[in-house]
């Protein structure tokens, strides 16, 4: 396993820095670097980073906006701030960062962010699913709209939908859906008996939850059965599903 990662600073001096630690660290490759916020979101777009080091004052695009940008593309990117700017962190988090450094920043401690990053995308590729048994109560059909006509849906086998680009996704145990509708439409359409909003880009099945597990300071992992995709919860959200299940 190689996470791919890409720079992306105006200071070419910071930009080298960085490339040097990140390069001591096994199991990482940078594949790019960007000097500003319109270089960074093609070079995501293009090399498909999993790791994105972002500075927050660049020019043309700055790092917040980038992250927001980042996240429509792909909410599963994960964003690290490393800037001087110690103030814009309440925003950062707003974003769904992993981590916020400031400068000058001690080596150990982007080590230390690193080593956590190669922990949970480890620990992602090893989770095995359990056999559990779910109560289900729904048995209607959601029929979602796309350019080849209608595909009418049993809302029960729906276990993760999300948002990928500018298309919505519904996953099932065994097919994926894909429409240009809105996730709101959907989410208003499904109700809230069974289905949760837990992040801007997921609409989740709570009854197919298998496991929830930390991802960074302010998010978690929601893991399902029969399937491997997963999807971002915030803290937020996470204590309001607690309180659904009365935990």
């Amino acid at each position: 396993m190689c996470i791919k990662v890409l720079i992306a600073d105006d200071e070419s001096g910071m930009r080298l820095v960085l490339r040097k630690i990140i390069e001591r660290i096994e199991g990482f490759q940078v594949i790019g670097e960007a000097e500003d916020g319109s270089s960074t979101i093609s070079l995501v777009e293009e090399l498909d980073p999993q790791l994105i080091f972002l500075d927050i004052e660049m020019p043309h695009l700055d790092g917040i906006e980038c992250a927001k940008l980042i996240s429509d593309i792909d909410p599963k990117k994960i964003i690290v701030f490393a800037t001087a700017h110690p103030s814009y962190m309440p925003d950062a988090f707003e974003v769904y960062a992993f981590d916020y450094i400031t400068k000058p920043f001690k080596v150990d401690r982007v080590i230390k962010t690193l080593n956590r990053i190669k922990e949970i995308i480890t620990d992602e590729n090893e989770t095995t699913e359990g056999n559990v048994v779910y109560k289900q109560s729904v048995s209607d059909k959601l029929i979602v709209k796309n350019k080849d006509g209608m595909n009418f849906i049993d809302v029960d086998s729906i276990i993760l939908i999300q948002r990928e680009g500018k298309s919505t996704v519904l996953y099932t145990s065994d097919n994926r859906y894909t429409t240009s509708e809105g996730l709101s439409d959907i989410e208003e359409r499904l109700g809230k008996l069974t289905f949760f909003r837990c992040h801007k880009s997921y609409l989740i099945n709570t009854s197919k939850i298998i496991k929830i597990s930390p991802y960074g300071r302010w998010t978690y992992i929601v893991h399902f059965k029969d399937i491997e995709n997963d999807a971002l919860i915030t803290h937020k959200k996470y204590e309001e599903l607690k309180k659904i299940f009365r935990l």
